[in-house]
């Protein structure tokens, strides 16, 4: 199965997608905000989740928020 995004469009690695919705991010005091760009995804082994890099940290996404 691919990854594909919120209009469902299909996910590669390396892509840069935009988030959709304002999002907590677990175990952390930081807000991911809706409008920012992630550059440079990762596709898990999981096709709903990809892996982004936000800052220093390493944060794992739900596909259905971009």
């Amino acid at each position: 199965m691919e990854a594909r995004d919120s209009n469902g469009n299909p996910l590669n690695d390396g892509d840069s997608v935009q988030v959709i919705k304002d999002l907590k991010v677990k175990g952390s005091s930081t807000t991911l905000k809706r409008g920012k760009v992630m550059k440079n995804i990762r596709l898990t082994s999981k096709s709903d989740e990809v892996e982004c890099r936000d800052g220093k940290s390493t944060v794992v996404l739900k596909t259905q928020f971009f």
